[in-house]
């Protein structure tokens, strides 16, 4: 079940259903299948204490993702800010919305096994966001 969740915030994430529907369709063509998978919507200093107390990193990000999957059971907790999101769609030109979705399906992929690690896997993990949006832009 993939449930979606605000921390810190006061924000309304739209079509819901349609999201769920994307995320597990994404999650099928890794061949895994979806168990819990929360969303945590949240602000800056939220995430900020989520990575310094979980991950002893001192900064701002966008998404913090805990993998519990189970073998090809996927179950996590991706946090995000959406301070940091917007920010970022701001310095990359996006759309917020579009900005949001990317690094939801970000999350996603990386309970799917999908790494950003280095330049090969940063190549595929793009490319398999960029295929995920699209996707997205079918079911809108």
């Amino acid at each position: 079940m993939i449930r979606f969740f605000n921390k810190d915030i006061k924000f309304n994430l739209e079509k819901k259903l349609v999201l769920k529907k994307w995320i597990k369709t994404v999650v099928e063509q890794y061949g895994c299948k979806v168990g819990d998978i929360n969303v945590i919507l949240c602000n800056d200093p939220y995430i900020l204490e989520i990575n310094q107390q979980f991950l002893s990193h001192d900064y701002y990000t966008d998404i913090i993702t805990f993998d519990y999957s189970e073998e090809n059971v996927i179950n996590g907790e991706l946090y995000i800010s959406i301070d940091t999101v917007k920010e970022n769609a701001i310095e990359y030109g996006q759309d917020f919305p579009d900005e949001l979705h990317r690094v939801i399906i970000h999350g996603a992929l990386h309970l799917c096994g999908l790494d950003d690690h280095n330049e090969e896997d940063i190549k595929e993990m793009r490319e398999a966001e960029n295929s995920a949006l699209e996707l997205l832009a079918t079911l809108l």
